[in-house]
């Protein structure tokens, strides 16, 4: 018997994430393995975080619930700064990866559902389960998975639903993390890949060999923050105008397009304001963010869910991960060119395609950090992973529940 829920508030949830950050860096930094095949440090801490509630809740019965609030002002805060260093330009003159990762990310949502529908089959579940097993779970996480699930249970009478897919999304999270960046590494090391020559400094983060070099004053970092804030101010008010219409976007969606808007229009009508895109404050800024989120997140995976389910799931993901795997490497890495910038997409996609966007760009700023910069690459997956996904998603899904 399950007792009362241990809540954790939101200022101590955060304090408890960068603590959990810090474990991180100093594991990965301490295991060579971890730093060579590009496992974020977030995540080295976050799993480590998520094995301890597991014990909490094993050894005295009792569930570990953070309130995330901060989690989320950090993942509006980053994906704000990712605008902001993103270049219309690039978009205009090299907008056709956009165009092809839109295209195969449509592909593997099908692909996920059919692989889930099957799955669903095989260990004699109702048919619609699949699409919980699926994109619903993986490309969609643990919100679609909500959103879904009480529909499906419905319809099938499954009373297990929504832990079917709560499990899905949490182990499909913990394969997206730990395999984008060891195949990004495969990809870059085996065809001998080298960033564009035309890439400017990365889109977030400070390499490690330049951290004692770089000087970021007290008013740089004032800057970042400020114009952050301005966007995301104009960006929520967009969101919540966008909402008055019956389209649900994600939050940080409105404010990165913002941000992008914000980054190419201001420099033209006001050239004296000091610029804040591709500063290092700005990367120091959005480097916190993104670690401090991921890490947060990862902490708070309830991992007992997985309790009842093991074979079911292990077969599930295990079946989707090596579809996702092999999908990189044959399909998606050579119809993106096969460079570098394919490369660090890679590891990109998987974070999102079993995970998470915020995972994505987890794996591709540790891939960047360790190869160099691919700055398109941090302006396309968030585009289409955070902004198109949904809506193609929830058609997908929506047709595969009518089949």
């Amino acid at each position: 018997m399950t007792g009362a829920p241990i809540s954790v508030p939101a200022f101590e949830a955060a304090t408890l994430g960068f603590l959990v950050y810090l474990i991180g860096v100093q594991i990965t930094h301490r295991l060579r393995f971890l730093r060579d095949f590009n496992i974020p440090e977030p995540v080295s801490g976050g799993l480590i975080a998520a094995l301890v509630t597991l014990g909490i809740y094993l050894l005295i019965g009792r569930p570990v619930e953070f309130d995330l609030s901060v989690r989320d002002y950090l993942l509006i805060l980053f994906f704000s700064g990712i605008g902001l260093n993103a270049r219309l330009t690039d978009l205009a003159s090299r907008g056709k990866p956009l165009l092809i990762l839109l295209g195969l990310t449509v592909c593997l949502i099908f692909l996920q559902n059919v692989l889930g529908l099957f799955t669903a089959l095989a260990f004699g579940l109702p048919p619609n389960l699949g699409v919980l097993l699926g994109s619903a779970s993986l490309i969609g996480g643990h919100g679609t998975t909500i959103a879904w699930a009480p529909a499906v249970a419905e319809e099938t009478g499954f009373p297990g639903a929504m832990e079917l897919g709560i499990a899905s999304a949490t182990l499909g999270l913990i394969a997206a993390a730990l395999l984008g960046g060891p195949v990004a590494r495969f990809l870059i090391e085996r065809n001998k890949l080298e960033p564009a020559q035309s890439d400017a400094a990365p889109a977030l983060g400070i390499e490690f060999a330049d951290e004692a070099k770089t000087s970021i004053t007290p008013t740089d970092l004032m800057r970042a923050m400020m114009t952050l804030h301005v966007v995301m101010i104009i960006g929520l008010a967009l969101s919540d105008t966008i909402a008055l219409t019956g389209l649900k976007l994600p939050s940080f969606v409105p404010c990165m397009l913002v941000a992008i808007a914000y980054a190419n229009l201001v420099p033209l009508v006001l050239p004296r304001l000091p610029r804040v895109a591709g500063t290092p404050a700005l990367s120091l800024v959005t480097d916190f963010a993104l670690g401090a989120f991921l890490a947060m997140s990862l902490m708070a995976m309830q991992l007992w869910t997985l309790k009842g389910l093991g074979l079911l799931m292990a077969v599930s993901v295990t079946l989707q991960t090596v579809m996702a795997v092999a999908f990189v490497l044959f399909l998606l890495f050579r119809l993106m060119g096969g460079q570098y910038l394919a490369a660090v997409l890679a590891a990109g996609f998987l974070g999102f395609g079993l995970g998470a966007t915020p995972t994505a760009i987890a794996n591709m700023n540790a891939v960047t950090k360790r190869y160099g910069p691919a700055p398109l690459a941090f302006v396309i997956l968030p585009l289409v992973s955070a902004f198109f996904v949904d809506i193609a998603n929830a058609a997908v899904i929506q047709l595969f529940l009518a089949l």
